[in-house]
């Protein structure tokens, strides 16, 4: 009895030793996820900076009325999610790359050539927007290095100004996105690559499987429940596109096609003090965003039994 007693004291000492683990993870979520959820309170007062929250009217859901209300917040609205729809369906289209890319890399043979490319592949995800900026205005620029090829070439007709032309900005932003985290992205492939079960591999090969039957039959199908799994995950980040990349790239003469919602949000807040307008479409962006995240999970759980919970 002493025995069994003991051996559940140590069970339960083991469990807390393992929370005392996950607290200081737990702590950070919530400093950094949950504690800036008291900002959605502005959405609800009628809110001038320099003053405190308490000194603020309190109006209600007004803002959310005047966000659908108001002929101009609604075309603008309109405007900005067409735009972070138009981007983000676009890249859904370049999805399947990381992995394709990945597969593609791991049936290189040469182990140091194999290592210099994952590199200088995952180098660009460092590299922060503004000097992606910098370096892409000096190739593609008015009078960067590809259009003074074409006027060297005598095809000034050619040339096009990439970075304030607003007729492909969506395929721009979603190729700059592509370049910048092709690399990154495929590293969770490489990972579930190296797991996989060599032995079925080398039965292929001994039935005469060559090498893309092998990838065909084999390698895909295995990582196809990575892929929905990362691909459920984005959908609940549909929305957030991010503000640094179209703030950098953002100009007069693109601003309409490439103003997505946070960067219209940052605009609303930050460039017209319209602080409680911003913090309404944030969580009208966050409530949209959660329910394409259950919708996408649901129907993955249902169609493929693969599901993020």
């Amino acid at each position: 009895m002493k025995n069994l007693i003991s051996a559940d004291r140590r069970k339960k000492w083991n469990d807390v030793k393992l929370f005392l683990l996950v607290l200081p993870v737990l702590a950070v979520v919530f400093l950094f996820s949950y504690a800036p959820l008291w900002g959605w309170s502005f959405a609800f007062f009628q809110y001038k900076p320099g003053k405190s929250l308490f000194d603020s009217a309190f109006v209600g859901l007004e803002n959310f009325k005047v966000l659908f209300g108001n002929v101009v917040m609604r075309k603008n609205l309109i405007r900005v999610l067409q735009n972070t729809f138009g981007i983000h369906l676009l890249g859904y289209l370049f999805t399947p790359l990381p992995m394709l890319f990945a597969i593609m890399l791991s049936e290189v043979r040469g182990t140091k050539f194999k290592k210099v490319v994952q590199s200088i592949t995952t180098l660009p995800n460092f590299i922060s927007w503004v000097i992606l900026f910098s370096l892409t205005t000096s190739l593609f620029g008015a009078s960067g290095l590809v259009n003074t090829i074409f006027k060297g070439m005598g095809a000034e007709h050619q040339v096009v100004d990439f970075l304030t032309s607003n007729k492909h900005v969506w395929l721009t932003q979603v190729l700059l996105q592509q370049w910048k985290g092709l690399g990154w992205s495929s590293i969770i492939y490489f990972a579930a690559i190296a797991g996989l079960d060599q032995e079925l591999f080398e039965a292929a090969q001994v039935d005469g499987a060559g090498r893309l039957k092998r990838i065909w039959y084999i390698t895909i199908p295995q990582l196809i429940p990575t892929y929905f799994v990362l691909l459920i995950m984005s959908i609940g980040n549909f929305l957030n596109t991010g503000v640094d990349q179209y703030l950098a790239f953002g100009n007069a003469l693109n601003k309409a096609r490439i103003e997505v919602l946070d960067l219209y949000v940052y605009n609303l807040g930050v460039g017209s003090g319209q602080i409680s307008f911003s913090v309404a479409v944030g969580i009208m962006k966050s409530l949209v965003a959660f329910a394409l995240f259950f919708f996408a999970n649901t129907i993955s759980k249902k169609v493929r039994g693969t599901s993020v919970f």
